[in-house]
């Protein structure tokens, strides 16, 4: 019988993965394997100045109906944010005091949001509510990208911007 060697050796190889992962979380590296960005290996990089429109950031959603939703649906991967939601990579699309309309497209401030056209239902055809549109809070962004399909502010509205991680920054990436 040799079943405990081979246990051995799948025992160190989980131990293995599982501390990479965990260096990989601490030295501020992230797996995206969502279409939203490229696939591949990202860094959350520290912040060092006002975060500005069009910057790409990782972000934790706080809890709340969108998060939910989003967990529920698999729109979000599980991860270790505090709702236990994975961290988000989304493009900064509006600050506070901006004014917002959400229609079949998004309007910042009387100007077209590109790429961002707001859809009904899912991919697999379930109802999506749209945010109602609004001003941005103060400590809040609205998050946007470009992808069609992208789970974002269109559809959960602004995030408080105490989610915010860094910012994101590519190691190595690939478009499928």
């Amino acid at each position: 019988m040799r079943p405990r060697p081979v246990m051995s050796v799948l025992g160190l190889g989980a131990a293995a993965l599982a501390g990479i992962a965990g260096l990989g979380w601490i030295g501020g590296f992230r797996l995206n394997a969502t279409p939203s960005y490229p696939l591949g290996l990202w860094r959350i990089e520290r912040i060092v100045a006002p975060i500005k429109v069009g910057d790409l950031v990782f972000i934790c959603m706080p809890a709340s109906a969108g998060l939910t939703l989003g967990l529920t649906r698999g729109y979000l991967r599980p991860g270790l944010c505090p709702g236990g939601a994975g961290p988000l990579i989304k493009t900064v699309a509006a600050l506070p005091r901006a004014h917002v309309e959400v229609g079949w497209t998004v309007t910042i401030d009387g100007g077209p949001l590109g790429n961002s056209r707001v859809s009904p239902v899912d991919a697999e055809g379930r109802a999506l509510a749209a945010y109602a549109g609004g001003i941005v809070p103060p400590g809040h962004l609205y998050l946007h990208s470009d992808y069609a399909g992208s789970y974002d502010s269109r559809y959960f509205g602004p995030l408080p911007d105490t989610g915010l991680l860094g910012l994101a920054r590519p190691v190595a990436t690939f478009d499928p």
